[in-house]
């Protein structure tokens, strides 16, 4: 039997989740308010796709292990495939307009381009376009 997953949530502990939220409703996503509240937000990545942000009391509910600090370990890369080379360089110049930073200068492989930026947590978000057929 294949597993395959039919949603994905990708669960991330925040320190402010009012000032996370509007960082990334600034860069172009929506919350899914049926599942927010001041514990924990649902971001709307795609329509199989979410992150819950929780703040870190909430977070500490579902793991015994400590809160990795982001600012200064990496716990994860999320990766996020769009439309365009021009889409990554603007959602980007986005993150940094809304308080966030550059993790990565961009890199071009030619059949793909890419380039990371930090939320208001540390954790590090990398937005990149592959050409169809790429190698």
């Amino acid at each position: 039997m294949t597993f395959k997953p039919s949603m994905t949530f990708i669960n991330l502990p925040v320190k402010d989740l009012k000032k996370s939220m509007s960082f990334f409703e600034q860069i172009g996503f929506s919350f899914n308010m049926q599942f927010t509240d001041d514990n924990a937000a649902c971001m709307v990545i795609n329509d199989h796709t979410f992150s819950m942000l929780l703040t870190e009391a909430h977070f500490k509910n579902f793991t015994s292990k400590e809160i990795v600090d982001a600012t200064r370990q990496t716990e994860s890369l999320i990766s996020l495939a769009v439309e365009s080379r021009e889409q990554v360089d603007a959602i980007v110049e986005k993150a940094i307009a809304a308080g966030g930073s550059l993790a990565s200068d961009p890199r071009d492989y030619g059949f793909m381009y890419q380039v990371g930026f930090q939320d208001l947590d540390g954790h590090i978000w990398e937005v990149f376009y592959m050409e169809q057929g790429g190698n």
